[in-house]
Order: C-alpha cells, then sequence, then structure tokens
C-alpha cells in the first residue's frame, strides 16, 4: 500500500526521451538516434511505460515519427539535465538500465 501512495505523492515531471534504434531490427551496433520528445511521468518506469505505449500503438504515434515501432533491442535514454541521463535497452524481459557505452552508435 505504501509503494501506491508514493507513487501517487510524487509530482509528474517533463523528461527529456531520446530513442535509439538500429537501422535494421535485431542488430547490435550502428544505433541511431531515431526521435527525441517530452513525456510526462513520475518515474522511470512511468516515463518508459509511456513512451513504449506512445511509439507502439499506430493512433498515438506522433506525426513526424518516421522510425519503427519501438521493439526488443531498442534504447530510451531519459535525460534529467542536472540530475544525469539513464538509459534504457528494451528486453524481451522489459526495460534494463544500461551504460552508456554499450550504446555503440557505428
Amino acid at each position: 500500500m505504501s509503494l501506491i501512495f508514493q507513487m501517487f505523492k510524487r509530482k509528474q515531471s517533463v523528461y527529456d526521451v531520446t530513442i535509439f534504434q538500429t537501422p535494421q531490427f535485431g542488430e547490435d551496433k550502428g544505433y541511431e538516434l531515431v526521435y527525441r520528445t517530452e513525456v510526462n511521468g513520475r518515474t522511470h518506469e512511468d516515463v518508459l511505460e509511456r513512451t513504449f505505449s506512445t511509439f507502439n500503438v499506430y493512433d498515438t504515434v506522433p506525426n513526424d515519427y518516421k522510425a519503427r515501432f519501438l521493439a526488443t533491442g531498442d534504447i530510451v535514454l531519459i535525460d534529467e539535465g542536472r540530475r544525469g541521463k539513464t538509459y534504457y535497452k528494451l528486453l524481451s524481459t522489459g526495460w534494463s538500465k544500461i551504460n552508456r557505452v554499450l550504446l555503440q552508435t557505428s
């Protein structure tokens, strides 16, 4: 019960979100920045869930988004300015926090 209370207690913030994908699904190298946006959320988990939902439903994808739906292997960067940057990779089991070193851009 206290976890639910803490979630509602925490104020919603705007997070800067960047999506990275490889040119072909399933590749391990060559990640490219494909989209940058702002997402409202209370926690990183909340932001990741909202990002996944937005970029995996045809009717909610922004008009200027030209990449594929989010899929296993894609990376999302949550940039909180002075609070730091956190990278997450989508695995078959869900989002996993990763080091920037794993984001090989070429």
